[in-house]
């Protein structure tokens, strides 16, 4: 038989089946959700990903201000960003973060870990990270992640 009994899966963005997801991210550390996190939403732990196209799924975070990180990183570890003025360079440490604004910390850990590209702002944009527990979109019926759960 000259034929192939399969067919190559290409997903473009009206096929693309996209859910919503949302995970706890009380006790958790830091690296190891976003990377979880950005697998998703690249879509990667699905059988017909397709690199060059949004086909990840949506994500929300709850709990984002009780991530933990490991060893000595809450003190020692330095973010570092720039106002655009000169001698503007500011550093902060998670610790800071975790006070002032903590979603800051796991959205920069998972932009880390997806491409620098307008397909990466995209699937950035299909995160949705909160403080405390409650989140606006139960108009989507998210279902509840666990790390342990994603393949």
């Amino acid at each position: 038989m000259d034929s192939l009994s399969y067919k190559t899966i290409s997903v473009n963005k009206a096929t693309a089946n996209k859910q919503w997801y949302v995970i706890d991210a009380q006790g958790e550390v830091v690296g190891r959700l976003a990377s979880q996190i950005a697998k998703i939403l690249r879509g990667k732990n699905k059988p017909d990903f397709t690199p060059h196209v949004d086909c990840g799924d949506n994500v929300i975070v709850i709990n984002a201000e009780k991530v933990r990180l490991t060893g000595k990183k809450m003190t020692d570890k330095v973010y570092v960003r720039h106002t655009g003025y000169p001698g503007g360079q500011r550093f902060e440490t998670p610790e800071g973060y975790l006070k002032r604004r903590p979603t800051v910390v796991l959205e920069h850990a998972v932009k880390g870990m997806l491409p620098r590209t307008r397909l990466g702002a995209a699937q950035m944009r299909n995160l949705k990270v909160y403080a405390g527990s409650e989140h606006s979109h139960t108009a989507q019926n998210p279902k509840p992640l666990k790390l342990s759960e994603i393949k």
